[in-house]
């Protein structure tokens, strides 16, 4: 997953619901997420994982998303790590449970719709670790216009059986934050999208 809203577009919809303190806020609905068996196609190669990733949180308005599916991309104790700015420009870290994601984003995600597909990637892997540098797109509807782009910092490992992602961090593209050209596709410019 968070995806899962593992974007600052997507922690755009669901920042104001979080805490100061970095925790749920209590008016978050609760989302019953239950243990399922991870599709192998999901956990077998690194692109699997990430396309998965993807996959979870992306569908139209009225979609309920993939939030079992997604817990199985992860470790049991995942922190999902999403950067911004506070008032002054300083960097804020939000730091978030699986199931802390899912409750903030999910009225969200599924009231308005939310598309993210990757653009992007640059792989580092040695033996049985990775890092993935995911940039990515966001959009509320599947044909609509992008509303941000922004890179996803994702550790994942091969435990001899299967892949997990053991942390995902991510920042948007802003104006004084621009996609370096090395995490972009031939031919799209960096600089943001989003007017």
């Amino acid at each position: 997953m968070v995806k899962i809203l593992r974007n600052v577009a997507l922690a755009a919809l669901i920042l104001p619901t979080l805490a100061p303190a970095q925790t749920a806020d209590k008016a978050a609905a609760h989302v019953d997420v239950p243990t399922i068996e991870p599709r192998p196609a999901d956990v077998a190669t690194l692109d699997g994982l990430i396309a998965a990733y993807y996959d979870v949180i992306s569908g139209p308005a009225g979609q309920p998303r993939q939030w079992s599916r997604d817990r199985t991309l992860y470790i049991p104790d995942i922190r999902f790590v999403s950067m911004s700015l506070n008032k002054d420009g300083k960097p804020v870290a939000h730091t978030m449970s699986h199931q802390q994601f899912v409750d903030a984003s999910d009225k969200s995600l599924v009231a308005g719709g939310f598309y993210e597909s990757e653009i992007h990637r640059n792989t580092e892997r040695f033996g049985n670790i990775a890092h993935i540098a995911s940039t990515y797109e966001s959009r509320l509807k599947a044909d609509g216009p992008v509303i941000a782009r922004g890179i996803n910092s994702i550790e994942a490992f091969w435990d001899g059986k299967r892949w997990w992602i053991a942390s995902a961090i991510w920042d948007e593209e802003r104006p004084d934050n621009p996609i370096p050209a090395q995490n972009l596709p031939a031919g799209k410019p960096s600089g943001s999208p989003v007017k």
